[in-house]
């Protein structure tokens, strides 16, 4: 997935109330752009990183996307609306293979209880399979990445709701997709959220398939890259 515009350098300044980020540009004058993560952010919100941001499409006149990594100078995707795009690229070039032969891939639709899932997955032959997809941008210990940075109730629900289409006789995957090319593996942080990682091992008892990718990512663009290992924490299961 290319960027529509070419993005902007700036330096953050400071992030406040989740979703407002201020920054300052290479000529000195400070914007305030929109944050498109509602998580904690831990390790990529600190003031002097820098940023790279797109031109807004709402009421402010900037979106923020990447952040650098000072060390290593990787680029890391924010922008939590990002990964639906990008899966369901990455499903219509078939880059998935434990999602082959999958043709029909509906989006959002209703299912549980007042939930939609990402996508519902259809193919000659083969059930139904519902799909999942979490945002990953965080690595405390690099090239560990780790899902979630926060707690996410709304987060546990899906794993729940996900167990119950595998009871129903279908097949239900979480996908973690790591907006992030620096990680070699991933797995749970059940320190910052025990009861995700509950419901992620009752899942996985259940039938449900967790999948893990990471990501190339640029300032031109980001597109899924390829599959992770995920290893075992202290209180879940693979």
């Amino acid at each position: 997935m290319l960027f529509p515009h070419p993005l902007q350098p700036a330096t953050l300044i400071r992030r406040y109330k989740r979703f407002l980020a201020d920054m300052r540009l290479p000529d000195g004058s400070e914007v305030v752009a929109h944050c498109p993560n509602p998580g904690a952010m831990l390790g990529l919100a600190e003031p002097g990183m820098r940023a790279w941001l797109k031109p807004g499409q709402g009421k402010l006149a900037w979106g923020w996307v990447l952040t650098e990594i000072p060390d290593s100078g990787a680029l890391v995707g924010i922008d939590t609306t990002l990964p639906n795009r990008l899966v369901a690229e990455a499903l219509g070039q078939g880059r998935i293979p434990e999602l082959a032969g999958y043709t029909g891939i509906r989006p959002e639709v209703p299912y549980g209880r007042n939930s939609r899932i990402d996508f519902l997955l259809s193919g000659p032959g083969l059930p139904p399979a519902y799909l999942e997809i979490k945002n990953v941008h965080l690595s405390r210990r690099p090239p560990l990445a780790e899902f979630p940075d926060c707690v996410t109730a709304r987060g546990a629900k899906h794993l729940v709701e996900l167990a119950d289409q595998v009871r129903q006789g279908n097949r239900a995957l979480m996908l973690y997709l790591v907006q992030r090319p620096d990680c070699s593996h991933f797995r749970l942080a059940p320190d910052l959220d025990p009861g995700y990682a509950a419901a992620y091992r009752e899942a996985r008892k259940a039938g449900v398939e967790a999948l893990c990718y990471d990501c190339s990512v640029t300032q031109t663009g980001i597109e899924l890259a390829r599959a992770l290992p995920i290893t075992p924490s202290d209180d879940s299961t693979t």
